[in-house]
This record gives C-alpha cells, sequence and structure tokens, in this order.
C-alpha cells in the first residue's frame, strides 16, 4: 500500500512538471509569435533602409536572445545592471528548490522506514522525531508545495525576464528631444460673438 501511495505521488509530481514545461512552452511561443509580428510589420510599413541611418534596436532580436539565456536581451538593450539581478532571483529561487527538495526527501524516506518497520541503522533524524505516519505525509506534502510553487515562481522569473527583454527594445530608441520646453506668455483674447471686447488669458507653448 505504502509503495502504492508513493507511485501516486510521484506521478503527481511529474504530471505537475509537464503542466509547468507546457505553460512555459506556450508562453515563450507567444512572446516569439508577437516579437515577430513586430519585426514583420516594421519591414512592411518602413521605407527602405537609409545606409546613413543606423538601424533600429530589434525588439525581435532582444526577446530571441532572452529566451535562449536570460540576462543576454538585457545585454543587447545595455541595461547591464539588470543581469546581476537576474541571476541573484535565479540563484534565489534554486536555492529554494534545493533546501525544500531535501526536506521532501527526508520526509519521504523516514514515512518509508516507519511504514515498512525498517531496523537498519538510518540517518535521518525524522525517524524519531516522528514516530507517526501522518505527520510524516503531512511534512512531505508541505515541502512538496514549496518545490512546486519555487519551480512554478522560476518559470514566471524566466517569463519576466523576457518581457523586460522586450518591452525595453520597444522604447530603446525612443527619443525626447534636449530642446523640449514649455513656455507661458500673456495674451489678450477676445471672446467669440463680441466686437472690441478683450479679456486676459495665459498662451502654453510646448516647443519640441
Amino acid at each position: 500500500m505504502m509503495y502504492f501511495a508513493s507511485g501516486i505521488t510521484h506521478f503527481r509530481f511529474i504530471t505537475f512538471f509537464k503542466k509547468v514545461i507546457f505553460v512555459v512552452f506556450i508562453c515563450c511561443f507567444w512572446m516569439q509569435h508577437l516579437a515577430a509580428q513586430d519585426t514583420i510589420q516594421a519591414e512592411t510599413y518602413l521605407p527602405p533602409a537609409d545606409p546613413a541611418i543606423p538601424a533600429l534596436h530589434s525588439a525581435h532580436k532582444a526577446t530571441i536572445y532572452s529566451l535562449a539565456l536570460p540576462g543576454l536581451g538585457q545585454a543587447y538593450n545595455k541595461k547591464y545592471w539588470k543581469i546581476p539581478v537576474i541571476y541573484a532571483g535565479f540563484g534565489f529561487l534554486a536555492y529554494n528548490i534545493k533546501v525544500n527538495s531535501d526536506e521532501m526527501n527526508k520526509f519521504t524516506e523516514a514515512y518509508r522506514y516507519i511504514s515498512n518497520k525498517d531496523t537498519f541503522a538510518i540517518d535521518n533524524e525524522y525517524v524519531t522525531r516522528y514516530p507517526n505516519t501522518s505527520d510524516l505525509l503531512r511534512g512531505r506534502d508541505y515541502y512538496r508545495r514549496k518545490v512546486e510553487l519555487s519551480v512554478i515562481f522560476t518559470a514566471a522569473w524566466y517569463l519576466l525576464n523576457v518581457i523586460d527583454a522586450a518591452v525595453d527594445a520597444h522604447f530603446f530608441d525612443y527619443d525626447i528631444s534636449n530642446n523640449l520646453s514649455l513656455r507661458v506668455d500673456p495674451v489678450f483674447m477676445m471672446p467669440a460673438g463680441t466686437r472690441d471686447r478683450y479679456t486676459n488669458g495665459l498662451r502654453l507653448s510646448m516647443n519640441f
């Protein structure tokens, strides 16, 4: 019975990982499709390239680079300070997965040891700390949920890295002139429908 329950747990765990991989694949395909559409539209509506004018920054390249290697799209966008942040996030999530996986395995090992009524020496303090198998099952399920959440957060962090690179690339060539200014001048205005009657007012002028 114990092996049957363990097999069901393992099957559910594998099924969960398959679902996560499928969701990541769909999101990556969707991001690549959007970037490809952006490239096609740009090639369709832009005039022929002038050799004297530098090429526009490509959001498609930034997306592909980040899909291939997290942080590479940020390097392409010249946002180098984001690369350590990205890998610090991956490192933290990987650490959580490792710690919670170890705890889950220890609870599973102790559960099997007590369920089988084994007597050989074992280096697992949970065998004596939790003699009740129901406590061991609760502990195993608790850390398994934490592992699953860490995997989901890792996938979300990976997708966020791709989205960030794509958005940054779209705004890379966005420029505001240094001559941008707002000027306020007093004016005399003649209201509509009146003659020889003026009122005071203000005129706002924005120069680009």
